[in-house]
């Protein structure tokens, strides 16, 4: 038969289980606006009844129950929402990258304003052809000295500010870097609090979610696969364990393990990147870094240029800085591309003008009566030309600015000879602006400088404008996933409030059992054979 104390301890248990669940529900109000906080439950079962199955068991009208226990405290969370989560916020973290880049790519070209290159072009052509008009008026020819020298300058501080700002990516680059060695560090630490306490039959659920805040806030950088290990040892059923963190290309390859959490060791990146003007991301390497070797993955993909196939930020500003493309074998690079094509429409424009120009007669050349070897009306500087290219490197040439009438605004007549009238050259000059010119796309007449440079705008526009709609859509994507996770995960202040009224009930209903079990006890010890005295 059972005890005569058993229904104070089936009471006792059931003051025990919804103590414990009002702590926990204290504990989930306290968090609600905690980041990275998983709501929790204590889970309550039965109690083994009495008495138990076997050939010995008392004889007993059935079995009864003796009350509630509660195991453990678990987190309610969905590790499939959690995937959901990251691979969305793997592709924000790039795509809100590459549209910042382009946004402050598109702040420095400034088109189409009065202060863009394009309005600096255009008061040149007018300036020229003002000049061709006018020929011998020394205004006019002191205009077309200053508007290119305008444009000169619009030309150095477009390219300078270019590089400028990839220089800023450079710094970013190794700042991102530190970054997700650090989150990598700290994933490990935790992982190795996790395997010291586990073992021992507890579940660090405050752990679990510092764990999983980092490991959201690395999958926006690169595209990771979490991959689950058992701690051993005497763990709860609802320990979670260790981690193994993979970086995965956009397909879900694996690149590179960077963290092991069966020896608890993590890698560190380092990004090797070449010097000078084209200066680019070249290679990624990972080392294991706390003197603890794990296990790499079996024939893995290229990781040399892993951050080039794993979609995060990371991908954004390698993309942006410049990076060597693997099928191609270029250097390619949204600020490198950039240059490169200022740089090409430069050298080509003020090849195409020099040309024209050395071929008509100038002021000097009309009062000698016979034409000089020819004049270039741009040069380049060779020292920064070197240094940062045709675009900060353009200049008016020396001649030009030491004497207005080498400008050479007339074209040879009839009888050979130039005159000061004639301003025919000064309108060639203006005419390079439609020319058909090669711009080293293989086609001998490819498009004229206007046209090309609109090309370039307009595909940066285009470029941007993508970037901009991206975003938004992921934004909208990586919410929606957020959402639904924290559906599950979040804290519901309606819901806790309610469960605190339920299991406030609960206990005050179970100390009203213990005083009654008490008063029985009492009823027997302190009454019975008090009968006929």
């Amino acid at each position: 038969m059972s005890s005569t104390f058993m229904g104070l301890e089936t009471a006792k248990r059931a003051l025990t289980a919804q103590q414990h669940a009002l702590q926990t529900t204290g504990h989930n109000i306290a968090n609600a606006n905690t980041p990275g906080f998983t709501r929790q439950r204590v889970d309550l079962q039965q109690s083994d009844a009495f008495s138990k199955a076997g050939m010995n068991q008392p004889s007993t009208p059935g079995q009864m129950g003796t009350g509630v226990d509660s195991n453990t405290v678990a987190r309610i969370r969905d590790q499939y929402l959690d995937v959901q989560y990251r691979g969305e916020n793997a592709k924000l973290g790039y795509w809100e990258t590459k549209n910042e880049n382009l946004s402050r790519m598109e702040d420095l070209m400034n088109e189409p304003t009065d202060e863009g290159v394009a309005n600096a072009m255009d008061e040149f052509w007018k300036s020229l052809q003002d000049l061709s008009a006018n020929p011998e008026d020394s205004g006019a020819r002191s205009v077309v000295r200053q508007r290119g020298e305008a444009m000169v300058d619009t030309f150095s501080y477009i390219s300078n500010s270019l590089q400028a700002n990839k220089t800023d990516l450079d710094a970013q680059i190794d700042n991102e870097t530190g970054q997700f060695n650090s989150l990598l560090s700290q994933i490990s630490s935790v992982n190795e609090q996790i395997a010291g306490v586990e073992p021992h039959g507890k579940v660090p659920n405050d752990l679990y979610d510092e764990r999983d805040r980092l490991i959201d806030e690395l999958s926006s950088m690169a595209t990771v696969e979490v991959k689950r290990n058992p701690s051993g040892g005497k763990t709860n059923s609802n320990a979670e364990g260790t981690v193994d963190i993979f970086m995965t290309s956009d397909t879900g390859d694996r690149l590179q393990k960077l963290v092991d959490g069966n020896v608890l060791a993590y890698q560190e990146v380092s990004v090797d990147k070449s010097g000078g003007r084209n200066g680019h991301v070249e290679t990624a390497s990972f080392e294991w870094a706390n003197g603890k070797a794990g296990t790499n993955i079996d024939n893995p993909s290229d990781s040399s240029n892993a951050f080039m196939q794993s979609s995060g930020s990371m991908q954004g500003l390698h993309e942006a800085y410049g990076y060597m493309n693997e099928a191609s074998g270029e250097v390619e690079g949204l600020y490198l591309d950039m240059l490169g094509n200022i740089d090409t429409m430069v050298t080509t424009f003020a090849n195409a003008l020099n040309d024209t120009h050395r071929e008509g007669w100038t002021m000097n050349d009309v009062e000698a009566g016979t034409k000089g070897a020819g004049i270039d009306f741009f040069s380049f500087d060779p020292a920064v030309l070197e240094n940062k290219g045709a675009a900060s490197a353009l200049r008016v040439s020396d001649d030009v600015k030491a004497d207005l009438n080498n400008i050479a605004a007339a074209s040879a007549s009839e009888n050979g000879t130039g005159y000061a009238g004639n301003g025919s050259n000064a309108l060639n000059l203006a005419n390079v602006k439609d020319a058909a010119l090669n711009f080293g796309d293989g086609n001998e007449n490819s498009t004229s400088v206007q046209r090309f440079y609109q090309g370039v705008i307009g595909q940066m526009a285009v470029d941007a404008s993508e970037a901009n709609q991206k975003t938004n859509i992921t934004q909208s994507l990586t919410s929606s996933a957020d959402e639904r996770r924290m559906s599950v995960s979040g804290v519901s202040m309606d819901e806790e409030m309610a469960n605190m009224i339920q299991f406030q009930h609960a206990y005050n209903a179970a100390s009203r059992s213990v005083t009654t079990f008490d008063e029985m006890l009492d009823r027997i010890i302190n009454n019975m054979g008090l009968v006929g005295r």
